[in-house]
């Protein structure tokens, strides 16, 4: 690797110049400890959760009232379990979105 051509200068001062953004981002967002990290945990475990919860229990709901060859339980329960991962790769996009 030649030193003094311009094109490897470029590219390493680009480098250095990530790293300082990176390192700056990182000292700014001190803020964000351990308690941020368990909230977020809490929001993507709540996020699968609640929707795979609610539709599993609408399902038993609906075979226990209707005479079907089907188990709507069980195909609510993928569906619930579908979304709240679809929920929460929505949430934790919009979070590293927002950290960058």
């Amino acid at each position: 690797m030649d030193e003094t051509d311009p094109e490897n200068r470029e590219q390493f001062a680009e480098k250095i110049r990530s790293k300082e953004a990176r390192k700056k981002r990182a000292r700014d967002e001190r803020g964000r400890g351990i308690l941020f990290g368990m909230g977020m945990f809490g929001l993507v475990g709540w996020s699968v959760a609640l929707p795979t919860l609610l539709l599993l229990a609408l399902g038993i709901w609906i075979d226990a009232r209707v005479d079907s060859p089907y188990s709507w339980t069980l195909m609510l329960l993928v569906l619930g379990i579908g979304l709240g991962c679809l929920n929460a790769w929505y949430w934790v996009r919009e979070e590293s979105q927002r950290g960058t």
